[in-house]
Formats: structure tokens, sequence, C-alpha cells
């Protein structure tokens, strides 16, 4: 009988993070959880094959303990969803270097943090794995009037890192792939108004959170696909609509 495989996520308590943390125990797995304060996170369905890690995934002290609760729980880390991520707009000569800083602890020191660990791990237990992280079409196809040049230096830098992980450990069956949602119905857009949020893709409307989760399901589970971007956007990154 096969083991059951545990999955790190990261920024879970809310949102795509909790509809992950959802997913992935419906789907059998052990899941450690991490954000902030994920274990007050109301969203998250209670579960003994769930461990819940409470810190700041900018700090490599959570990505540590993360491991070491996957390992110690669990016993073998089998893949990793980078979820964790923040993003603001503002013209490009606005954002100050404290906002870059803000952006690329998060969002790539946190990805190298913790993917690092994983790696690592995944090689020593020699079966493979899977990391899937977050990102968005913004990164490669900007749409005119939405800002985010220094978010996206590092929304992008985790393209380029998952592309180049991919290829480096292709043949120790480490898949690294990405998945790109345009707009989600999360908390995150609780203030914008939906008629403007429909008209951001070629198909309108915006996209569910089970809609992302499914793609990143789909992800760690297809054993030839690595080096991917897989975009949950409406067609978004096609171009002018």
């Amino acid at each position: 009988m096969e083991t059951t495989k545990t999955v790190l996520i990261t920024g879970a308590s809310q949102g795509i993070g909790a509809g992950l943390v959802n997913a992935f125990l419906d789907r059998g797995y052990n899941v450690v959880a991490t954000s902030r304060r994920v274990s007050q996170a109301a969203e998250i369905k209670a579960s003994d094959r769930l461990a819940r890690v409470d810190g700041d995934i900018a700090d490599p002290a959570t990505a540590k303990r993360v491991v070491e609760t996957a390992l110690g729980r669990f016993g073998t880390i089998d893949a990793l969803v980078n979820n964790a991520g923040i993003f603001f707009t503002k013209p490009f000569i606005d954002y100050t270097f404290d906002d870059y800083r803000q952006l690329a602890s998060t969002n790539l020191e946190g990805f190298l943090h913790l993917t690092q660990l994983v790696v690592r791990q995944m090689l020593i237990q020699n079966t493979g794995g899977s990391i899937v992280s977050i990102t968005t079409p913004l990164v490669d196809h900007p749409i005119a009037g939405i800002n985010a040049s220094v978010a996206m230096a590092t929304k992008g830098g985790i393209e380029a890192l998952s592309k180049n992980i991919a290829l480096e450990y292709a043949k120790q069956g480490i898949r690294v792939n990405t998945v790109a949602p345009g707009v989600v119905d999360t908390p995150l857009h609780k203030d914008n108004p939906r008629d403007f949020l429909d008209t951001l893709s070629p198909i309108p409307g915006v996209s569910s959170v089970s809609e992302i989760t499914d793609a990143v399901l789909f992800l760690t589970e297809a054993r030839r696909v690595t080096g991917e971007v897989l975009n949950v956007d409406g067609g978004a990154h096609l171009g002018k609509w």
C-alpha cells in the first residue's frame, strides 16, 4: 500500500491558501500549513493529517520549523506549494526601496528559504517530488493601468527560478511548476468593484479558489509535467481584448 504523501503549503490561512489545505486534505495528503496566524485560521478544516505552523515565511527560521514539523509528524516531504505572497501596485517611479524589500522578502526570499530545504530533503529521500508556486500572468503579460513593475520583479524571479530548478533536478524526479492565476475571488479583492474585475480577462468574470486549487493539484500529480506555467486567467495572457 502506498504511503500517505505530505505537502507543505505557505500562505495557508485564507483565500487560495486555505482552499489548497482543504483540497489536499480531501485528496488524502498529510498537510503542513504555515502562515503568520494559521493556528487561528477558521477556513481550514480540522484533521489529524494537518499540522499548523505559525510564522513569517520571510524569516528563515519559519522554513526550518515547517520542515522539522513535517518530518517529525509525518516522516517525509513529497510536495510543496509556495502560495505565500504579497502584491501592491504603484507607478514605477513611486515604488520605494522599502517597498522592494518588503516584496522581495516575502515573495522571493520566502520561496528560497523553504524551497532549498525541501529540495535538499527530496534528494535525501530519493523518491522525487513536486514544487508548485503561485505567480501571475502579469509577469510577462502586463495590463495597461495595473502598474505592478516592482512586484513583478519578485514574481518573475519565482518563474525564472522554477524553470531553472526544474531542469537542474529533472533527473532526480523533482518537478517544478507554477500556476499563474488572474483575478481570483478572495479577500484580497473584497474592496475592488466587481464590474471592473470582470473586464480583466477576455472570458468575463473572476476565477474561484477551487479553479486554482484544481490547477495546483493537477501539477502536483502530473508526473511528466515540469517547468510549466499554467495560466488560470480567463485568457488574459493572450493579449489585448
